[in-house]
């Protein structure tokens, strides 16, 4: 019971700290509700100093929360008490010795009901840890896997949005619902350029009364 109040005390001083210091700009702006808890929690681990530290807690938890089915019902459940289980993951963070950034953001989303979102809170703060680094993130989703020949000519033409200090991280996924085309998201830039979304739009069209 003590490290679970010793945890909440540094939770509450974070908080604190946080509310009364003028935030940290990103190096990126990301938009929506997991890109303000990400930037919060970049903001609170750039002033403690640990932004390397907490960044490897959440890829840890993220890779946890791919492999382990019980720890991802658990935290998506609607079911379980919003505090038992903010208590719970303040817990584990200290026997993890995870960050007290990264135990704070984990309570914080626990506390409003955002677990949830918390692969997707991740993920944000990835990217702005990568443009931290000078990287700039790339997602790239096909109906179907990409050649050789094409991820090449693809990696050419996005090269082209870089500036000279910077590296480009491509990922990639594949999604048969968009049928065919691209979707791609560079840094804070999105372009849908999938069969999909061309079909909707002009079957939206061709049901717009004249």
């Amino acid at each position: 019971m003590a490290s679970i109040n010793k945890l909440a005390i540094v939770s509450r001083a974070l908080a604190t700290a946080a509310a009364s210091t003028k935030s940290v700009k990103p190096p990126l702006q990301l938009f929506g509700l997991e890109a303000r808890y990400a930037t919060a929690l970049y903001s609170a681990a750039t002033k403690l100093n640990t932004l390397d530290q907490v960044e490897k807690d959440l890829i840890a938890l993220q890779t946890s929360l791919k492999t382990d089915k019980k720890l991802r019902e658990n935290v998506t459940s609607p079911i379980i008490n919003r505090k038992v289980m903010a208590i719970a993951l303040r817990e584990a963070s200290g026997k993890l010795n995870f960050a007290p950034a990264t135990a704070n953001i984990l309570g914080l989303l626990a506390d409003n009901g955002r677990l949830k979102k918390l692969d997707n809170v991740i993920t944000a703060f990835r990217t702005i840890m990568a443009a931290h680094r000078g990287e700039v993130v790339c997602e790239v989703v096909s109906a179907k896997p990409l050649d050789s020949s094409q991820s090449k000519q693809l990696e050419g033409a996005l090269k082209s949005f870089l500036k000279d200090n910077q590296s480009l991280k491509i990922t990639s996924r594949v999604d048969p619902s968009i049928i065919g085309g691209l979707i791609v998201s560079i840094g804070d830039k999105y372009v849908d350029m999938s069969i999909a979304t061309k079909v909707k739009l002009y079957t939206d069209v061709m049901q717009t009364p004249a």
